[in-house]
């Protein structure tokens, strides 16, 4: 496997998390799980997002039965949500022996990969998990998330693109999209796609915030403070004005970013 890229880490460093999904995997939520990106620091700061009374029950229901392809589903992702996710790898990789050929199984196992960094196995597990004669947009753009992370971002926007013909102009794959451009340096042309993603109507808070953190980049920083604070509780705003200002603090004294050469820095 190859090492994630300078970009990559730089993001990651940054505490922009790469949110993979791939829809298959269960509970639906009000935010697409589906969006690379976030500046939502309450969000990073409390990884969970579950009592440890309801994981705990998650596992007795598992360890009665480890083959039963729902509760190892539920369990693996509960562990996830709590931030335990080596363990979460652990029992989705015994569910997909267990359960061969399931594909919502292989779509979680493989999201619990690229969470660990794992990104090449995550891209095969992934690849197993639909069919090119019937593939599945979310996971063509978890996949190109995948690719990304590993320096691979011709490659990664193909995936991208082919989520689009399916899904046109889907939100959370237009986001991605950008922030595949941030990794390459575009920052112009991430803007523009973020915008587009920006401007749907069901569009993500994370792909506001996403939008947010490129226009800072470029060194606009008062109408990136107005992006991340748009509708939200005057609490939640100001968390994610100071998360904003950590992340671009970074790369400080680097000055305003106006081209594509003048991206982030990598740490």
């Amino acid at each position: 496997m190859r090492h994630p890229s300078p970009s990559a880490r730089y993001l990651g460093s940054a505490a922009v998390t790469v949110i993979l999904a791939v829809g298959l995997a269960g509970c639906q939520t009000a935010r697409s799980p589906d969006v690379t990106g976030s500046l939502n620091a309450r969000a990073e700061a409390t990884p969970g997002q579950m009592s440890r009374d309801a994981i705990e029950a998650y596992g007795q229901r598992y360890r009665a039965n480890p083959r039963d392809a729902a509760a190892a589903l539920q369990y693996g992702q509960s562990l996830r949500l709590n931030g335990q996710r080596q363990q979460a790898a652990a029992v989705l990789e015994q569910a997909t022996i267990a359960n061969p050929g399931n594909k919502v199984l292989l779509a979680a196992y493989g999201r619990a990969l690229a969470d660990n960094g794992s990104f090449q196995l995550a891209f095969d597990t992934l690849a197993r998990a639909h069919t090119p004669a019937n593939p599945d947009w979310r996971i063509l753009s978890v996949q190109g998330t995948t690719l990304d992370q590993m320096g691979k971002h011709d490659e990664a926007r193909r995936y991208y693109a082919s989520a689009l013909k399916i899904a046109p102009e889907e939100p959370s794959v237009l986001s991605n999209l950008g922030m595949s451009y941030v990794l390459s340096k575009d920052l112009p042309k991430a803007e523009s796609v973020l915008r587009r993603a920006y401007n749907r109507g069901s569009a993500d808070s994370r792909i506001r915030q996403n939008l947010g953190l490129v226009v800072g980049l470029q060194g606009r920083f008062a109408e990136a403070e107005t992006i991340v604070k748009a509708d939200l509780p005057a609490d939640e705003a100001e968390a994610n004005v100071a998360y904003l200002k950590q992340m671009l603090s970074r790369d400080g004294n680097r000055g305003p970013r106006t081209t594509a050469a003048a991206g982030p820095s990598r740490s």
